[in-house]
């Protein structure tokens, strides 16, 4: 079960060198001159979780298979995107297709690198594809509902629910704020309004691009974004994309943290990237494992042991009968399965358990 995260900006902000270091391929060009990126580029990133290596060790596995999430490298957006701009139309429904939204804005200076503004300015920038995004919204939905009310007389009992929900949505994003504003209880509601995939309904996260010397704190650009994520409450993640196009290039861990140390920094922009992902998407991570594989899997959080079955394999899903279950800790602390069974350890969880982080999962099913 993939989750993906569409990387946007305005172009020339550093978004396909970015792509490029997080994902260590080749795949995105990174010229300076707009809309060099003309198909969105996809890439797999590893979710490094240090309790995945401690249980495959612990259960001797012969392989050891961490989760992902996936990148999508969108081509720059500019000011009139929502009206055809550009390559706008094409690229804003990339968007859709994507569960979180992280938007790249240029937090240096440099001469030889033009800004398409031909000023740096990250909160006007940002607002630039704050705006075409509302405006893609707003267009649609008032299609949307058009349309919907040609067919009112239809006898469809759920057109009116749809309309009505549609007329909310509109009077948010009339008002110029996002479709993230909209909170529904009612389970049909939310499910509608979930299938409009309104680009303002996807959570986002602002990545300050700053100059290498600046990775650590930041710089006055950067402070100018985290006072807008903070009034938006989201996040603000400072990296320097040419920081991480070094770190991309080193072959093992030992050189990654030697390099990193020698610069004052903790950890690479992509763990701070993937940390904010997760936390975004409200994500969490379960595992299976065994002397063949041990392997990490990615859930949303509150999901239902049937439901986490159905990641591995939908025949689990269909067919489940139980969950037998050992949390992280124990299997840790206690060295495994069968001495976790022995103290006790191990639970059998039913259709309505809600799978915890750092559970350790054997499903039963019968098909």
């Amino acid at each position: 079960m993939g989750f993906k995260c569409g990387i946007v900006g305005l172009p020339n902000v550093g978004k396909s060198t970015l792509f490029n270091a997080l994902t260590a391929t080749s795949l995105a060009q990174a010229e300076n001159f707009p809309f060099c990126t003309i198909e969105p580029n996809f890439g797999r990133v590893l979710v490094p979780d240090n309790r995945l290596n401690e249980i495959s060790s612990i259960s001797d596995s012969k392989i050891t298979i961490p989760t992902h999430l996936e990148f999508v490298d969108i081509a720059g957006l500019v000011k009139g995107a929502s009206k055809g701009e550009g390559l706008g139309n094409q690229f804003l429904s990339n968007i859709r297709n994507v569960d979180a939204i992280i938007h790249v804005l240029r937090c240096f200076d440099d001469e030889n690198i033009t800004h398409v503004n031909n000023n740096i300015d990250p909160v006007f920038d940002s607002e630039i594809i704050d705006t075409e995004l509302l405006i893609s919204d707003l267009n649609m939905i008032e299609n949307m509902s058009n349309n919907l009310k040609k067919k009112s007389s239809s006898g469809d009992k759920n057109i009116k629910t749809n309309i009505t929900i549609l007329e909310n949505v509109l009077e948010i994003l009339e008002k110029g704020l996002p479709a993230r504003n909209i909170q529904y209880e009612d389970d049909y509601e939310k499910i509608y309004f979930n299938s409009l995939q309104l680009l303002t309904n996807k959570p986002i996260i602002y990545l300050s691009n700053v100059e290498e010397e600046n990775a650590e704190q930041g710089n006055i650009y950067s402070a100018q974004i985290d006072k807008k994520s903070k009034e938006e409450n989201t996040k603000n993640i400072i990296v320097s994309a040419s920081i991480e196009a070094e770190i991309s290039q080193l072959e093992n861990i030992e050189e990654r943290n030697s390099f990193l140390e020698s610069i004052g920094l903790n950890e690479t922009g992509l763990s701070k990237l993937v940390k904010g992902g997760y936390e975004i998407l409200d994500l969490i991570t379960f595992f299976t494992s065994g002397p063949k594989e041990s392997r990490a899997w990615t859930i949303p959080r509150g999901t239902k042991a049937p439901d986490a079955a159905g990641v591995i394999h939908t025949d689990f899903k269909k067919g489940f009968i139980r969950a037998e279950k050992i949390s992280f800790n124990d299997f840790n602390k206690l060295g495994g399965e069968k001495p976790s069974k022995e103290a006790g350890k191990m639970t059998q969880e039913g259709k309505d358990y809600e799978v915890e982080d750092g559970d350790i999962l054997h499903f039963l099913f019968n098909i």
